[in-house]
């Protein structure tokens, strides 16, 4: 089963480490990344600019368009990672290994995932985390 890992912290507490910091941090991702490829769990990785660079496209009436973030919250999202995994716990593990504090890890069944930038089938997953689906392309070796 395909599931998504966001990672949320506070962009300003992120923002703040020291570059040394930011690379160590950045490293830990890389070691936990390369596992999971070794392995053929590892699909999309994102790290994502700071919310300040957002925009927001509302629907409505007539679709509204926002410079900035979404909601005012203490923690942002950061970025995700995209993994293959039997079950649940796996993710769990894996979304564990990636955590660091003050920051969470919210963990996603994914239910479609496509990727047609490089004529890739479109995997489709089932929500329920107890099925497992076929990797997609992008997490096959």
């Amino acid at each position: 089963m395909l599931y998504a890992i966001f990672c949320y912290n506070s962009e300003q507490v992120v923002g703040a480490w020291s570059a040394e910091k930011d690379k160590e941090v950045m490293a830990h991702h890389s070691a936990v990344e390369r596992n999971l490829a070794e392995v053929g769990k590892v699909g999309p990785v994102v790290r994502l600019m700071p919310t300040t660079t957002a925009t927001t496209v509302r629907a409505g009436r007539e679709p509204s368009v926002v410079d900035g973030p979404f909601a005012e919250t203490k923690e942002q999202l950061l970025g995700f990672y995209v993994v293959d995994c039997a079950t649940l716990e796996e993710v769990i593990d894996i979304a564990g290994q990636l955590a660091h504090e003050p920051g969470a890890m919210e963990i996603r069944p994914i239910m479609h995932f496509s990727d047609l930038s490089k004529g890739a089938k479109a995997a489709t997953g089932n929500a329920q985390a107890s099925e497992r689906t076929e990797p997609s392309a992008a997490t096959r070796k």
